[in-house]
């Protein structure tokens, strides 16, 4: 298979996973039920379940009600191989802003809970953090499976079946840590593959992309791999706000640092650019981290 259709396959893979169904079962909520991608550790990604949650709330609300802002908790992991059962409470409809709970339950316990809000555009004050200065175009940075895979080639090739493009400006941490040990890093990311026009479905792959790299902030400040043995990294919750519309599949710059980290925690915040500086979404996520004694 071509690198080209590989791309849009993977592209199309994730559409799938996002076209969730409408259950016939009713209670008192909405039931959407879904699918997971194939994952090596077996687990649920967890910016799969995010995106999910983001389409079935969305599935209660008009196209005209967009959403602004969510936050969520990991509550156990997912397995990949079995389906998701979405649970939409419909907690509040407003003049101007929705609110809804989603539940995403898997063997009848939930693996995820979330809130997220929703708004009609309105006008307002208007800034924004602007982009960062210095930043070397995507182009001419390897992407990261390209990287990988002339070490480890398997690895790299699970990293070219993901439908994102990634591309750290300070190399990726799954073999080495290169630079300085701080606590931020740039990254470049977008879909392989062109995506449909509709800004739903754009503002729900940004939810999948935002759980990627993220966490990458609190290991690079402490020289720490993806490939440190023992390493245990677990996402507990996620906090994210959309401000401005981009396509997901075109470059995006994810601006990321990690204020603080202690007691087997670390905070992660994160800023979603356009290439030519439009402040898209902001993103915070806390995680357990874990490092052996050495």
């Amino acid at each position: 298979m071509s690198t080209q259709e590989n791309a849009r396959r993977s592209v199309s893979q994730l559409l799938q996973v996002l076209d969730l169904d409408a259950s016939e079962a009713r209670t008192t909520e909405d039931i959407f039920t879904g699918v997971s991608h194939a994952m090596p550790t077996g687990r649920v990604y967890g910016g799969q379940v995010l995106s999910q949650s983001l389409v079935a709330a969305e599935r209660t609300l008009p196209e005209d009600r967009i959403v602004h802002s969510m936050h969520g908790y990991f509550l156990r992991p997912g397995d990949a191989t079995q389906g998701i059962t979405f649970a939409v409470d419909r907690i509040h409809d407003g003049r101007s802003f929705s609110t809804r709970r989603v539940q995403a339950f898997q063997g009848g316990v939930p693996i995820f809970s979330m809130i997220s809000s929703f708004q009609d555009e309105d006008p307002g004050v208007d800034h924004a953090e602007p982009f960062p200065e210095d930043v070397p175009a995507p182009e001419s940075l390897p992407s990261d499976d390209e990287l990988i895979g002339a070490v480890h080639p398997i690895t790299g090739r699970l990293l070219a079946e993901r439908p994102a493009d990634i591309r750290h400006v300070t190399g990726p941490l799954f073999l080495e840590v290169a630079g300085e040990h701080v606590p931020q890093q740039a990254v470049w990311m977008r879909m392989r593959a062109p995506m449909p026009d509709d800004p739903r479905v754009h503002r729900a792959a940004l939810a999948y992309l935002s759980d990627m790299t993220i966490q990458e902030s609190i290991l690079r400040r402490h020289g720490i791999t993806w490939q440190t043995p023992g390493l245990k990294v677990a996402s507990l919750d996620h906090a994210m706000w959309w401000h401005r519309f981009g396509r997901v599949d075109e470059w995006m710059l994810y601006v990321q640092n990690s204020p603080n980290a202690r007691g087997g925690r670390g905070l992660a915040q994160g800023r979603v650019y356009t290439r030519d500086g439009v402040l898209m979404a902001t993103v915070a996520q806390e995680i357990m981290v874990r490092v052996p004694e050495l």
